[in-house]
């Protein structure tokens, strides 16, 4: 298992550098670009995409106006900037390299949605872990 995506997996973490041009704009990670989604206001999209930090984009995207739909759609915005990420043959080339290895986002920022969180407030819950499902989705894919 995969389960933290740093150092050598850090180009699975959806802070690393690859650029996504969406609707006029360029985001210069997957989160830049998910976080700016959450929101239909084009000028709040731009702000983040102009943050000049992943964290600073997913600081932002907490302060938005949050579009209506966005329960219903944010795993499709999400696997759309990962695809999009995956395009790049580079970065393509790595995520098939990880083979059938098990991706999981294991974190200790409570994040048991997107990922697992291994600190003792969460160690009862099992994440459900939807980016490592997505990116073992896009990468089975690729080997069909």
């Amino acid at each position: 298992m995969i389960n933290s995506f740093s150092n050598h997996y850090d180009f699975l973490s959806n802070f690393y550098p690859s650029e996504i041009e969406w609707g006029g704009l360029k985001y210069p990670t997957v989160e830049h670009y998910f976080q700016a989604f959450k929101t239909l206001d084009f000028d709040e999209r731009a702000e983040i995409a102009a943050a000049a930090t992943p964290g600073l984009a997913k600081r932002l995207g907490r302060e938005v106006q949050l579009r209506d739909d966005w329960e219903e759609i944010k795993d499709m915005v999400m696997e759309i900037g990962l695809r999009k990420k995956f395009e790049d043959p580079q970065l393509r080339a790595r995520l098939r390299a990880t083979g059938r290895t098990y991706l999981e986002e294991g974190n200790s920022w409570h994040d048991n949605y997107w990922g697992n969180c291994y600190c003792s407030r969460c160690q009862q819950v099992r994440g459900r872990n939807h980016l490592g499902q997505l990116l073992m989705k896009i990468r089975d894919e690729e080997e069909e």
